[in-house]
């Protein structure tokens, strides 16, 4: 992997996991001597993230860590349900039966992962089989177009995921929404894919908005907040 690649990973998952926080200068200077590398794969890397629009140009400040806001979760989740609810329609419509029998298998994993979830497991692995599943509906789906829109998306929407808390009852049911979903799509049925997808991002969404709520609107920060923080 090339250096400036492996910059670029490593600040992205440090954005997506809240490690470095919204208004975060990420001066080329201080993250080259923090990675172990030189100046230009740091550089490259920056503008990777802000072409992601993780990152974005600040007067004065240089490149700073982008900011996230209530009303951007909004409008992310609108783009979201229509993308999603699509992509998991065309997936059914489009499966092979090597993509079937591999979204039944994931089905029988979520639905596995639901118990534990909902005891306080580590959601780590859960999260990581979200991930194959959007890579399954991506594969079977067989539009590049619109694939290529969602994975800049998806970045966005990492993030909030992070900020929703790990509420295990949420968790226990998001691993079940996703068991259907997997389970409609390996069943060729296109409009019950494309209705639980539109289900489980409405919950989703709901949590979201309901957790940020609660905590005062104090976990979505921005730059100004994060810095204080």
């Amino acid at each position: 992997m090339r250096a400036s690649d492996r910059a670029y990973t490593s600040l992205k998952a440090e954005i997506l996991d809240w490690t470095l926080l919204p208004g975060t200068v990420l001066g080329e200077v201080e993250q080259a001597e923090r990675l172990g590398t030189s100046r230009t794969p740091v550089r490259e890397a920056l503008s990777r993230l802000v072409a992601d629009g993780l990152a974005e140009q600040n007067a004065g400040r240089g490149v700073v860590v982008a900011d996230l806001s209530l009303e951007q979760a909004d409008q992310l989740f609108d783009l979201r349900i229509a993308l999603e609810s699509l992509l998991a329609r065309r997936a059914a419509e489009r499966a092979t039966a090597e993509d079937a029998s591999r979204l039944g298998d994931l089905a029988t994993r979520f639905a596995e992962a639901a118990t534990p979830l909902g005891e306080g497991a580590d959601p780590h692995e859960y999260y990581e089989l979200t991930s194959t599943l959007d890579a399954s509906l991506d594969a079977a789906a067989d539009n590049p177009y619109l694939v290529s829109t969602l994975r800049t998306l998806r970045l966005h929407l990492a993030r909030l995921r992070r900020l929703a808390a790990n509420d295990r009852r949420r968790l226990a049911a998001s691993a079940l929404e996703h068991a259907d979903i997997a389970q409609a799509v390996a069943d060729g049925a296109a409009e019950l894919a494309e209705a639980t997808t539109r289900v489980h991002l409405h919950h989703a969404f709901h949590h979201l908005t309901r957790h940020t709520t609660d905590a005062g609107g104090a976990a979505l920060l921005s730059p100004t907040e994060g810095e204080s923080a």
